[in-house]
């Protein structure tokens, strides 16, 4: 794709002023808050910028993983808080002095390519986790959705561990983990969430980016591996 001004290509900038649009326009339409906005904005910035392997991905995201805890706690998703709290916090820290650390000469990011038996392995421990949180979380009162909770917090986890050491099989589980969030919250708007619908546009937009994150590191990979 033809790059324009600051490295940024001309499906990146329409895919970020359409959804930003959309955010915007559901805001005023369901009254929404503007905290929720801002949480949909820097997330839709960190996950294009992931896309791009820049490192400023890990900035709006430290913003964006403190505005969905809150988001997730008043609507009873207790995996939710303790995967981003206790979870992605630490982990945009620690990705951001990785993905610095691991750059080409141009400044391009290294990226990775995962072996079958590597995938394999992650496979097994990602069911393994979902049932296993699952049934933990189905004893918390109040909690909702229990197992898809279990489902979306395991794979945001596996996803963002793959994401860190740079491997492109990151996207298919970011690819995997959007569609069972939109789930999660397409059941919380049918309960009353007054947030759900921005949700689920917002983790739309994640799950168009994460087919094009996939596209982009797909390529990165096999330049690296030549």
């Amino acid at each position: 794709m033809k790059k324009m001004a600051g490295g940024w290509n001309l499906f990146e900038i329409i895919w970020l002023v359409l959804f930003t649009s959309i955010a915007i326009g559901f805001t005023v339409i369901s009254k929404d808050s503007l905290f929720g906005l801002t949480v949909f904005i820097t997330g839709v910035l960190c996950v294009v910028l992931a896309a791009k392997g820049n490192l400023m991905s890990y900035v709006f995201g430290m913003y964006n993983t403190i505005g969905y805890t809150y988001l997730a706690y008043i609507n009873g998703l207790f995996g939710e808080v303790m995967l981003n709290m206790l979870f992605f916090v630490p982990m945009n820290v620690i990705g951001f002095f990785m993905w610095k650390n691991n750059r080409q000469e141009n400044g391009k990011l290294v990226m990775r390519q995962m072996n079958l038996r590597g995938l394999i392995l992650v496979g097994v421990v990602s069911v393994l986790c979902c049932l296993l949180l699952g049934f933990g979380l189905s004893f918390i009162p109040g909690q909702n959705s229990p197992y898809i909770d279990a489902t979306t917090t395991v794979l945001s986890v596996v996803a963002t561990f793959l994401m860190v050491r740079r491997f492109k099989e990151q996207w298919t589980v970011y690819i995997m983990l959007n569609l069972f969030t939109v789930l999660l919250w397409t059941i919380r708007m049918q309960e009353g969430s007054g947030e759900g619908l921005l949700m689920i546009v917002m983790w739309s937009a994640y799950l168009v980016n994460a087919v094009y994150g996939y596209y982009i590191w797909n390529k990165g990979a096999k330049e690296v591996a030549v």
